[in-house]
């Protein structure tokens, strides 16, 4: 399996694949081989800066020889007028990241920024916001970075983290003790150390759940006042996640439940990214 490093560093080879292509025509006619530049980017829009650690990676494969001064780290607060960075070097190869790098910076800034803002609605209570697998295909691992540095938590990477047994496999599998049952021999078999988080949608597959000895349930559909008494059911006995239809105006009602997680696919699947742009010094 890859690593994350190798992951992201074939998402730039595709990513200056379909940009650059066979040269950028416009750049390579117009500007000297030879000519030096800088360029700043400049943040547009209020928000949480990600990506900064990516852009890098961005300017170096491209061009090991251009130099980057960065002045805001992933992380911070911005508002426009900021200036997150500046990089130096060949001019032909500042204008031919550009692209590249803004789309990466914007649309991590924009999960990053969203993800701060559901996770200040649960201020004061235990439960964190988490993401889903409902990800920009190539761009998974960079999008759950940005959901970590807006003060999220990632939920599984993907398929092979993490057992997540859903109501299609319960039904296929003939019930929840036999679906649990199953993994935890398959897991024994393979030699995986995985959790087992189960869906549930009634009091009797909580109480089914409990009894196969899962790490975590998942309240599906489930509304904040039967989400309530389920938490009250499970008593601390495993993690509780929420999921389903709930939105920025829920979340609180939902935390207030008493559940440790609450996984929200908006954090990815339909934000706006962060206004900024890379201009000449």
């Amino acid at each position: 399996m890859k690593t994350t490093d190798e992951l992201i560093d074939d998402l730039l080879t595709l990513a200056f694949a379909e940009d650059v292509g066979d040269g950028d025509h416009t750049t390579l006619s117009t500007i000297p081989a030879d000519e030096m530049g800088a360029q700043r980017l400049i943040v547009k829009e209020e928000g949480i800066l990600a990506g900064v650690e990516i852009a890098k990676k961005v300017f170096e494969k491209f061009d090991p020889e251009l130099k980057m001064t960065v002045y805001i780290n992933d992380g911070a607060h911005v508002k426009p007028g900021d200036v997150a960075f500046k990089v130096e070097g060949r001019v032909r190869s500042l204008l031919q990241t550009e692209r590249t790098m803004l789309n990466i910076m914007q649309r991590m800034s924009g999960i990053a920024t969203t993800t701060a803002r559901y996770q200040q609605k649960l201020e004061g209570l235990k439960t964190k916001v988490l993401d889903t697998r409902k990800t920009t295909p190539g761009m998974r691992m960079l999008e759950k970075e940005a959901v970590k540095i807006g003060g999220g938590v990632n939920h599984r990477i993907g398929l092979f983290d993490m057992i997540l047994i859903k109501d299609n496999h319960i039904d296929f599998a003939g019930g929840i003790p036999q679906a649990v049952a199953a993994a935890k021999a398959y897991c024994k078999d393979k030699g995986k150390d995985l959790k087992i988080e189960v869906e549930v949608r009634n009091d009797e597959e909580i109480k089914q759940a409990l009894e196969a000895g899962v790490d975590r349930i998942m309240l599906d559909n489930f509304t904040p006042e039967r989400t309530r008494e389920a938490v009250k059911l499970i008593n601390g006995r495993t993690e509780v996640e929420s999921s389903g239809g709930i939105t920025i105006d829920t979340l609180r009602e939902y935390g207030e439940c008493g559940v440790d997680f609450i996984s929200v696919g908006a954090l990815t699947h339909s934000v706006k990214g962060l206004d900024m742009s890379f201009k000449a010094c």
